[in-house]
């Protein structure tokens, strides 16, 4: 019985292998092979896979021709002198930080289906069935929709680069406002909450972030949990996403208050997201605010027209790494 076990595909195998395109006859290649096939010394495929996110397989035959193809893809174009190795390592981890992070966020939203199609069909066999149908039925349409959206974000990332213009300028820093956005006693109120409903309550928090600062041609770096780092071109705009904001989530009936914190300054970028003083201090103004608050540093305040925006000097406080800061609270004149 436990040979006849081992020897039927499992659910994820069935999965994996129709993700993949994979037959039946399944992986075949080492990481040597398929270094080989492609081309290059092993120790850089080793590196590339790593990079894309995957642990290191060893001697283990886990890869396929498809492998092989996507390694020669990177390695011809370090040969054509177009980039180095270490760029397109860095290329390639960012690749795999923003699929992975894809891949688990479709899984997640997919698998309600997928469950309410077993509830439906009844049966481990008919689950499989229907789980295999969303792969190959949406799979097609979603790869589509990646190539498509990879395209418009790049276009727009590109026409950022206006420091291209600028001779001796730095293309790895930016002058930007930065904005934290954080739900009050999220910590309490997720201990009274089950699994789903957290889960229900960061999305719709994160949704409702995110659509304020596109509408508002900003830019979301990242989400982590009960928080939303996201920047914007200038105080003004930084502002109008913030207020945007307090006004949207503090509506909302589902989530809990929120306090948002804003900075200016030059910030250095990376990988998709966003280092520098700004940041931090942004991070620190968030963590003082009054719920359903915008709090600004100063000399982002001093900069706001008096006809858009009112703002009230707040009592010094030290705020850690940056000393004793007078934070001001700012509102959008109705």
């Amino acid at each position: 019985m436990a040979a006849a076990d081992q020897s039927r595909p499992s659910t994820r195998d069935q999965l994996a292998r129709a993700i993949l395109g994979l037959g039946e006859s399944g992986t075949a290649l080492t990481s040597g092979e398929v270094a080989a096939a492609a081309g290059v010394d092993e120790t850089v495929a080793r590196r590339l896979w790593r990079a894309l996110g995957f642990p290191d397989a060893g001697d283990e035959a886990a890869f396929s021709a498809a492998d092989a193809q996507a390694l020669g893809l990177i390695t011809a174009a370090v040969g054509d002198d177009l980039i180095d190795l270490d760029t397109a390592v860095q290329l390639t981890r960012a690749l795999g930080q923003t699929m992975g992070k894809l891949a688990d966020w479709q899984v997640a939203t997919l698998s309600t289906r997928v469950e309410e199609l077993g509830r439906l069909q009844r049966g481990p066999e008919q689950l499989v069935e229907g789980a295999l149908d969303l792969v190959e039925r949406v799979g097609p349409t979603f790869e589509e929709l990646l190539v498509y959206a990879w395209r418009r974000h790049l276009a727009v990332a590109v026409g950022r680069l206006e420091a291209l213009e600028t001779p001796g300028s730095e293309l790895h820093l930016a002058e930007v406002t930065v904005g934290f956005a954080d739900l009050v006693g999220f910590t309490a109120l997720s201990n009274q909450l089950n699994q789903d409903e957290i889960g229900d309550l960061v999305e719709v928090f994160e949704t409702r972030c995110t659509d304020v600062v596109a509408s508002r041609r900003g830019r979301v770096i990242k989400s982590i949990g009960d928080s939303v780092l996201f920047v914007a071109e200038d105080p003004v705009t930084g502002v109008h996403i913030a207020e945007d904001i307090v006004q949207v989530i503090g509506r909302d009936k589902r989530l809990p208050d929120v306090r948002v914190g804003l900075a200016s300054g030059t910030v250095t970028q990376r990988l998709g997201d966003v280092f520098g003083p700004p940041v931090n201090l942004a991070a620190r103004l968030t963590a003082v605010a009054r719920r359903n608050r915008v709090i600004v540093a100063p000399d982002t305040a001093a900069v706001l027209p008096g006809d858009l925006f009112s703002s009230r000097t707040l009592p010094a406080r030290p705020l850690r790494g940056f000393g004793v800061v007078e934070p001001v609270a700012v509102r959008r004149v109705r």
